[in-house]
């Protein structure tokens, strides 16, 4: 990028490590912001400065807040009896997107993934055990991906909870094979929970 000063450059550089955004996206950002007022410019760094700052684990569930609850975990109106177990932030907020789901969520903070290393102790598996047992728990609903590490995941998940009498569920496959629930629409996310089946 040498027909760039080096500051946009820099600009453009640090904006195309972020997923998903290549350098004609990382382009379009950087001169959107430049076109930016100043003020609005330092409201985003703020933002980012103080989400990054102040943003953590809800210490019920896990997903990410910046209060000690979530403010699903602190509705008293939900039901705490049935769990919805899934594997990042960003799927917990595509079934909140559907109003239709009023239990609560535990986030896992990824999926059993052997080829990248990754094992039951390298999620938030321990911790979902953990609120089996402190809470009256009816019912969890396995709703990870249906990609391999996904079906890996919630095989382990039953196999875990089922001695414990708990009844445990998987979404049912209105969502397609390999799909990610943060980009699949809600009727497609309301059938798989609606169709969901005993683990």
């Amino acid at each position: 990028m040498e027909y760039y000063s080096r500051e946009i450059s820099n600009l453009i550089a640090e904006l195309s490590d972020l997923p998903s955004i290549g350098s004609k996206s990382a382009q379009r950002l950087a001169f959107h912001i430049l076109g930016m007022d100043e003020e609005k410019v330092n409201d985003l760094a703020n933002a980012i400065v103080q989400a990054r700052k102040n943003v953590r684990y809800c210490k019920e569930c896990f997903t990410l807040t910046d209060d000690e609850l979530c403010p699903i975990c602190s509705n008293p109106k939900r039901n705490k009896n049935v769990i919805m177990v899934v594997e990042d932030t960003r799927d917990l907020a595509a079934y909140e997107k559907t109003g239709k789901f009023d239990g609560v969520y535990h986030v896992l903070h990824g999926a059993i993934s052997p080829m990248a290393g990754i094992g039951p102790g390298d999620i938030k598996l321990k911790e979902l055990m953990v609120r089996l047992q402190q809470n009256d728990v009816q019912e969890v609903i396995v709703a990870t991906n249906s990609s391999l590490e996904g079906e890996t995941t919630a095989a382990y998940i039953s196999k875990l909870i089922k001695p414990t009498g708990i009844k445990v569920s998987r979404i049912a496959s209105g969502v397609p094979v390999g799909g990610n629930l943060e980009y699949i629409d809600e009727v497609t996310l309301l059938r798989a929970l609606d169709g969901r089946t005993e683990l």
